[in-house]
Order: C-alpha cells, then sequence, then structure tokens
C-alpha cells in the first residue's frame, strides 16, 4: 500500500484539535486514508451505518476510539451532535474524523456547528513524491486518482470519463449544482479547452445561454467540489498594466486529459495546449504538497500587459516566490534573464525554474531543478 503524504498532517491535526475534517474529491484516497488510523468507521451513504451510529453513539463518544464518518455531508444532522458531545470533554482531542466529497456542503454545517473545534485538511490524489520518479510522465497523462490508470494504465481514459458522467448525472445536481446535467457537460468541456487560461465567463455564458454572474457561480461550486482550481493575478506596484482576470485549471490532469480524449503521451505531445497541460500539472502538484504538507502559502500568477508572466507566485507572508515552469530538459539562458527581470517586479525573494533538467542549478536566489527534486523541497 502506498504511503500518503497527508497521513501525517491529519495525525498532526488530530493530536490539536477535538474533530478533523478531511476534504477532497471523491475517490482520491480519503477513505483508505482514513481506514489505516483503525478508528470505528460509519459510511453516511450506507443506511445502516447511519443506523449503526445513532444507535452507539454515546457508547463511541466514552471509548475514546476514533469515530471516522465518510461522506460527512449526507448526514448534516450529525453536526448539531457533534458540538454536543465535543462541547461535553472539550479537553479530549482526537475524536472524530469527518471526510468529505464536497467541500460547500460540508463547510456550510461545520461553520455553523464546529467552529473553532474542527481542524481542516484538504486531500488530493496522488503526489509525484507518493510515487517513483519515473512515473512523473505516467501521473501527468493519467492523473493521481488511485483508480485512474496511475496504478493500472489500462483503466485511462475510460475511468475518468465514466467519472465526470457519474457526477455530472448524480452527485453534482445532488450536492446542490442546479445546471442541467448536459449543461454541465458542456461547461466542462469548456472548461478544459481553456486550460491555463484566462477565465472569460461572459465568453462562456454566451455559449452556454447563461449570464456570467450564473457561470462564476457554477465555477465557484465545481471549485468547491475540488474539480477546477481558479488562480488570481498578483497585484504589484509596477508602471505596467497588469491581466487582472483569474487563470482556471483542472485539478487532475488526468481528467483534464480524458476530457480533451487524450489517450496516450505520443498524442498529448502533438496537442497545441501541451504547455498548458504541464504547467497546470505542476501548478496543482505543488500547491497540493504544501497543502499535505501543512505549510502556508497564498498563491497568485502575474502577467503583465505586454507579455511578463510569472506562472506561479507564492506569498509565504514574509517573503514571495516567483515559479516558471517549462517543459524543457535545456533551459536558455533567455529564460532565466526574463525570470529573474519579472521577479525584481514583485520583489521576490527566490526565482525558481522548474524544467526537466537532470542536475538541478542553485546560488542564493535562483533555483533551477526539475519537478521531483522541487517537490521533495517541502517534505523537509
Amino acid at each position: 500500500m502506498i504511503s500518503r503524504v497527508y497521513s501525517r498532517h491529519v495525525r498532526d491535526k488530530l493530536t490539536k484539535f477535538p474533530a478533523v475534517a478531511l476534504l477532497g474529491s471523491r475517490q482520491c484516497g480519503k477513505t483508505t486514508l482514513a481506514r489505516q488510523l483503525n478508528g470505528a468507521y460509519f459510511d453516511m451513504e450506507a443506511e445502516g451505518d447511519r443506523t449503526r451510529l445513532d444507535a452507539e453513539w454515546d457508547a463511541l463518544a466514552e471509548s475514546g476510539k476514533l469515530v471516522v464518518i465518510d461522506e460527512a455531508q449526507q448526514a448534516p444532522e450529525v453536526f448539531s451532535r457533534l458540538r454536543g458531545t465535543i462541547d461535553a470533554d472539550r479537553k479530549r482531542n482526537g475524536r472524530f474524523l469527518l471526510l468529505g466529497s464536497v467541500s460547500p456542503v460540508l463547510m456550510k454545517d461545520v461553520s455553523q456547528s464546529l467552529a473553532g473545534r474542527l481542524g481542516i485538511v484538504n486531500m488530493g490524489p496522488f503526489l509525484l513524491t507518493e510515487l517513483k520518479s519515473s512515473q512523473q510522465d505516467d501521473l501527468w497523462l493519467r492523473g493521481g486518482y488511485p483508480d485512474g490508470g496511475i496504478l493500472t494504465p489500462h483503466r485511462f481514459p475510460e475511468w475518468q470519463q465514466h467519472y465526470l458522467e457519474n457526477l455530472v448525472a448524480r452527485d453534482l445536481p445532488t450536492w446542490g449544482l442546479p445546471a442541467k446535467p448536459q449543461q454541465t457537460t458542456r461547461l466542462l468541456a469548456m472548461l478544459a479547452a481553456i486550460h491555463g487560461q484566462p477565465l472569460n465567463s461572459s465568453q462562456l455564458g454566451s455559449s452556454l445561454s447563461l449570464d456570467h454572474k450564473t457561470v462564476l457561480k457554477y465555477c465557484d461550486f465545481l471549485e468547491g467540489a475540488f474539480l477546477i482550481r481558479r488562480l488570481y493575478p498578483y497585484f504589484a506596484n509596477v508602471k505596467k498594466r497588469l491581466v487582472k482576470t483569474p487563470k482556471v485549471f483542472w485539478r487532475d490532469s488526468g481528467l483534464l486529459h480524458g476530457l480533451m480524449n487524450v489517450s496516450h503521451l505520443e498524442h498529448l505531445y502533438r496537442q497545441p495546449w501541451l504547455g498548458h497541460s504541464w504547467e497546470g500539472f505542476i501548478i496543482e502538484q505543488t500547491l497540493a504538497m504544501i497543502a499535505a504538507t501543512g505549510k502556508g502559502a497564498q498563491p497568485f500568477y502575474f502577467r503583465t500587459s505586454d507579455g511578463y508572466e510569472l506562472d506561479l507566485v507564492l506569498d509565504w507572508g514574509t517573503e514571495r516566490w516567483a515559479i516558471e515552469i517549462k517543459l524543457t530538459s535545456n533551459p536558455s539562458t533567455g529564460m532565466i534573464n526574463r525570470l529573474q527581470k519579472t521577479a525584481k517586479m514583485i520583489g521576490a525573494k527566490k526565482q525558481v525554474l522548474i524544467c526537466r533538467i537532470a542536475r538541478k542549478i542553485e546560488n542564493e536566489r535562483l533555483l533551477i531543478i526539475n519537478p521531483s527534486g522541487w517537490l521533495h523541497r517541502f517534505t523537509k
């Protein structure tokens, strides 16, 4: 069984809070991780488990054993009960682990019932640091869902296509997305086509016969359901005009490639949007790794109207890192010079070029490194 980086973060939160919410998309591995903690497990999508949890609640509360409640958003009545049980013995930590597949519904109930009593861990599919470095391109092509092909290649891309079909037809409407399934399917396809590009909600709305506010509302929901990520621009006090529209990325590259009907690596390399795919893959791996290790940084991108750009800006509060992502094993002097010039515009302390170089190059301010080496730096 593959050890997940998130496990340490969950265990740490359990020592600090009475309850912890482990949030992430369906089938990203939350249940597998939770079962490794040897708690009493209850699935709220199973009627028998819901009845058993109700019947055994008082005994479980007194037992001292971790209680794992999977798909917690399916049983909102649990949250008020959790609050009473936690407040009856507020000094006891590590009592409940809540697993949720859709952030907005779960977090609404949490904010109302468990404020101050809950630690939160956001979990995603596999990270490169959890696999062999030789699996980098497999992870990029097929994505990180355990059942989606990274471990069993023959399942890709059919698994991704069925996964999205089930979300559109069953889960998203159940969770509250008001769009019709056909409309959601079209929106997902359009968002795949603009992966890594600015989100023009008016243009999308025109194609879907929706107003731009409705498109943004749907995107809010898809982002809360861990399907997409919007990366907002970093505003710096520079003399150039800045691009102020957020970019949209698919969080899992396998879902993106499934939507775009890419079935193998050679096919991917022939796509005109290849660079956007690689950029999104590295950005998501980076941000997921930061979340998995419990570190805190605000992510942005930076672009001026005349084309100076940083693919990722990490604001750590006390310093900023300027990051460029290139699909090359031989970075040019021009790439480095442009990175350094753009980094100075935002006062970045660290300048990072992530590419497929074999050995890192590093000095006090500049780091040129491959994805595996880059991600492993966050584990230290």
